[in-house]
């Protein structure tokens, strides 16, 4: 995530109906670091317990929450304004993914440049009125024959976008305990040529054209795992304790 993002994109719920809703739309956005909410006429007042309570742990999004009496209002300090919707539109607008809205979004951060993004009622989304404020639609690719998603997955969608664009997340790493390290070839050398010894003498290798594509399987199946110095005493182990048995 982007620290020195100077206008990170305020999220605007038009009129939403339960609490409930708000407050896990809340969790989304600080979920992936956005916390700047806007909400026009909600249904059933504010402040909403039941939205505070269904924030789990975003309470500070609610409280600094700002309300707003109509959607021109609450954009009327933003630049550049998004709006949500699965319908199609009689009316000509760019239409591009949270994906997209959220390349576009950073490069507004980097000019400070104000964005926000509109998401409508729950039950009927945006009016064309509310859309005719934004510059852009923003379209969630979904499932033609099912594309509803709850006000909150809605807002996870474009939020997490956001905060994906800018990731520094680091690297995928291996993490081993401090009492081994990554193996050497010496010592996979060693495991392969054990386990090849025990699989010649109980016949496993005995078909001879077969053997060097078998050996070589092999090789490469351990040598993918990646195996810490630990790992291969344990292997050699188990090789020592089941030829026993023979």
């Amino acid at each position: 995530m982007n620290k020195n993002a100077s206008f990170p994109p305020v999220i605007i719920l038009v009129k939403p109906q339960l609490g409930v809703n708000i407050g896990m739309a809340a969790r989304a956005m600080l979920n992936c670091g956005l916390d700047q909410l806007r909400l026009v006429s909600p249904r059933d007042g504010w402040p909403n317990d039941q939205a505070l309570a269904a924030s789990a742990g975003a309470e500070q999004v609610i409280r600094d929450a700002k309300i707003f009496t109509n959607p021109g209002e609450a954009c009327a300090d933003l630049q550049k304004v998004y709006a949500t919707t699965a319908r199609p539109r009689d009316m000509t607008k760019r239409v591009v993914t949270p994906r997209q809205a959220a390349t576009e979004i950073r490069a507004c951060q980097n000019q400070n440049i104000k964005t926000g993004v509109l998401f409508g009622r729950e039950a009927k989304g945006l009016n064309n009125d509310d859309i005719a404020l934004s510059d852009t639609i923003i379209n969630v690719p979904l499932n033609a024959d099912y594309p509803s998603l709850n006000l909150a997955q809605a807002v996870f969608a474009v939020a997490y976008e956001w905060l994906m664009d800018e990731d520094d997340t680091a690297p995928s790493q291996l993490v081993m305990p401090k009492s081994t390290r990554p193996a050497n070839k010496q010592e996979l050398s060693g495991l392969f040529e054990h386990l090849e010894r025990e699989l010649d003498d109980c016949g496993f290798l005995r078909v001879q054209e077969k053997r060097p594509v078998m050996v070589r399987n092999l090789r490469n199946m351990l040598g993918r795992a990646d195996l810490t110095e630990q790992e291969v005493r344990t292997l050699r182990g188990v090789i020592k304790g089941l030829c026993r048995g023979r």
